[in-house]
């Protein structure tokens, strides 16, 4: 074997099986294509249907309409995915929500909400997902999207904030308490990256545009398929020996500060 072929067997997939949530478009939608190239199969759990036919046809992804809020039908799917893959190897918390409201106005529904998809949920699939992780042969891994707010503080989001500093304290302490369980728990902080909702949201406040580039080191969007890279590289054989951490993937904006 060439030093080249053993990279290169480093970041191969094939054989993994794995779950991701929202992966339909935006960031998750990068995800699963890095993915999926990289061999393996995943389910997207999603009420909205994935666009990319091809990697349909092919076979490595595979849709599953879900509400992941819905925990017994979510348990149900993930024992029949099982049952047919007969191995369960990561899971993919990448589904999350906001909504922009001062703090001493946000109304209770809304708060409620958030913190059920942002935090809860992650939890909740991670305990489901649990005893099949453990038997995975390549290490179980558990990654969840955090972000730059956990960090940072941003205004009129405050349960966004909140939910995302969780994240981290969800990662550390699973980390923590399934250290012996054969699974490595991490997550992924974002910065700015380009999605159908943030050019929807920039063509209507070019403003904001301009101040969100004003923010990190580099003076650019990400592409969500950096997001994807960094999956790839935590559930590869080159990760193996982190667990607990939070990697930004944000071009420099936390170190630069807002």
């Amino acid at each position: 074997m060439t030093s080249t072929e053993y990279v290169a067997g480093l970041f191969d997939l094939t054989g993994h099986v794995g779950i991701i949530t929202g992966g339909s478009r935006g960031l998750g939608f990068g995800q699963v294509k890095v993915l999926t190239d990289a061999g393996a199969t995943v389910y997207n759990l999603d009420l909205i249907p994935h666009s990319d036919e091809q990697m349909i046809r092919e076979g490595h992804l595979i849709d599953i309409r879900c509400d992941v809020t819905d925990y017994d039908a979510v348990e149900k799917v993930v024992k029949e995915i099982v049952e047919k893959e007969r191995q369960l190897d990561f899971l993919i918390n990448n589904a999350g929500i906001t909504f922009k409201c001062r703090a001493e106005e946000f109304p209770l529904d809304r708060l409620d909400k958030i913190i059920q998809i942002n935090l809860k949920t992650p939890y909740m699939l991670a305990r489901i997902c649990y005893p099949y992780l453990k038997q995975s042969e390549y290490i179980g891994r558990v990654i969840t999207i955090s972000s730059m707010a956990a960090y940072m503080g941003f205004t009129g989001v405050l349960p966004y904030d909140m939910t995302k500093s969780g994240v981290l304290g969800l990662t550390r302490g699973l980390a923590e308490e399934w250290k012996n369980d054969n699974i490595l728990v991490n997550s992924v902080a974002p910065g700015w990256f380009i999605t159908k909702l943030n050019e929807e949201m920039f063509e209507k406040n070019p403003d904001r545009k301009a101040a969100a580039l004003a923010k990190p080191m580099l003076p650019h969007f990400g592409d969500p398929v950096e997001i994807g890279y960094m999956m790839l590289f935590l559930l590869s054989g080159a990760s193996t020996y982190l667990t607990g951490q939070d990697f930004p993937v944000d071009g420099g904006a936390i170190p630069h500060g807002f």
